[in-house]
């Protein structure tokens, strides 16, 4: 079903998974659920319908932590720093030559945990040494958080996402939080 697909040993992990084309759009949620190279679950299967009706011939599905988990709070209280790392390597190898669009849509969970943001950063870096650009889809949530997938109507349209302000604003309540 899907010709991109990076996944650690035992598919505990998936770094990327998505559908090869000249010009993917590149999704970027929270952490991964069910999805493999052989099924969708609701959020890819939403994922590659917006791609498709925004003219995008294919997709590529990542996520702040590769870890699979049904529910964001199952998620590690302290991440694997070797997991982190790797996940960022496979997001950025999978740009190619290309500025790559992202999407933005990890929801309100991200501020969960500490390292969601952090590695936030690291990836915005990245995408914006290679001239990238950031879209959300449909109106954003609570506090500017971009929403996630699985929630989503098809009559909603993207819009530039201002990742610099956004981010400078989580930084910011982090360090109120830290006082």
């Amino acid at each position: 079903m899907y010709d991109i697909y990076s996944c650690n040993y035992r598919d505990s992990a998936r770094f990327i998974l998505g559908k090869s084309a000249s010009n993917p759009l590149y999704v970027i949620g929270l952490n991964p659920s069910t999805a493999n190279r052989e099924k969708a679950d609701t959020t890819v299967a939403k994922v590659a319908e917006v791609a498709r009706r925004n003219g995008y011939e294919g997709f590529v599905m990542a996520n702040l932590y590769p870890l699979r988990a049904t529910d964001p709070h199952d998620l590690p209280v302290e991440h694997n720093a070797r997991l982190s790392r790797s996940n960022l390597v496979e997001i950025v190898d999978s740009f190619g030559d290309q500025p790559p669009v992202m999407w933005a849509a990890w929801g309100v969970n991200i501020s969960i945990r500490p390292y969601l943001l952090k590695f936030c950063i690291k990836l915005n870096r990245e995408v914006v040494s290679r001239g990238g650009r950031w879209l959300h889809y449909g109106k954003l949530c609570q506090h500017g958080h971009p929403r996630h997938p699985s929630r989503l109507s098809y009559l909603w349209s993207f819009a530039e996402f201002d990742m610099t302000g956004y981010l400078g604003s989580l930084v910011h309540v982090g360090q109120r939080r830290a006082k």
